[in-house]
């Protein structure tokens, strides 16, 4: 996908901080919108459908974690990505940003060639390996039938239970993203089966046992991504 195809919103209360972020992705050629708080945000998401949308966090009327979660209760920003921009630092802040549905963490303050690089980098992650005709991902060997739910590390089939297959599908949806534990329960599992993090970690060591190590990481604390 050209960057020129691609739609960016970047929300944040500072305008001067607005002004010379969209100018940098402008120079790329990408499309930007702004807003000035959490709810002129959402209605610019849902008037402009991004593709990605950078999030401050410490904002009036409506927080970036806020906004954040609000989107990621609606389907139609399922396959969008969301990055918070912040001067909070630590642990919490980024376990908190991550927990609450976003795909990447950007420190304030950053400077603009620095921040076109983690959006380039961010943009990679859109879903761009999909044949639409066959439903099929691919990660170099590995291969996901998302209509038969098979999988494939080369000409080898690849068995998987129902659970594991829905649970590497989500991972692959978004590769690089960070899913916490409680994220990977409700999307696989759902919100009405009663089911504990370590069902998580169980169902990942068996998918790591027959596809490799390689493919998922740990990030400590918070969850799993796909790795590619």
């Amino acid at each position: 996908m050209e960057s020129e195809e691609l739609k960016i919103l970047i929300v944040d209360d500072e305008p001067d901080i607005l002004e010379f972020l969209s100018f940098a992705l402008e120079r790329e050629g990408y499309q930007v919108y702004t807003a000035i708080d959490g709810r002129e945000g959402l209605e610019m998401s849902l008037r402009h459908m991004p593709d990605l949308m950078i999030l401050d966090i410490m904002m009036p009327e409506m927080s970036g974690i806020e906004l954040c979660q609000e989107l990621r209760k609606r389907p139609e920003f399922d396959d969008s990505l969301i990055a918070f921009l912040t001067a909070k630092s630590g642990e919490i802040a980024e376990l908190e940003a991550f927990e609450s549905g976003g795909d990447d963490y950007i420190s304030k303050p950053i400077k603009p060639k620095v921040f076109v690089s983690r959006v380039k980098a961010l943009l990679r992650r859109l879903p761009k390996s999909i044949n639409k005709s066959s439903n099929l991902l691919i990660f170099g060997e590995l291969s996901i039938d998302l209509e038969k739910f098979e999988l494939y590390i080369g000409e080898q089939f690849i068995p998987l239970a129902r659970k594991e297959f829905e649970l590497i599908k989500l991972l692959t949806s978004k590769p690089g993203k960070v899913f916490s534990r409680p994220e990977i329960l409700n999307k696989v599992w759902g919100s009405d089966v009663i089911v504990i993090d370590r069902t998580v970690d169980v169902h990942i060591r068996k998918i790591r046992s027959k596809i490799g190590d390689q493919y998922i990481k740990t990030l400590k604390g918070v969850g799993y991504k796909f790795n590619f």
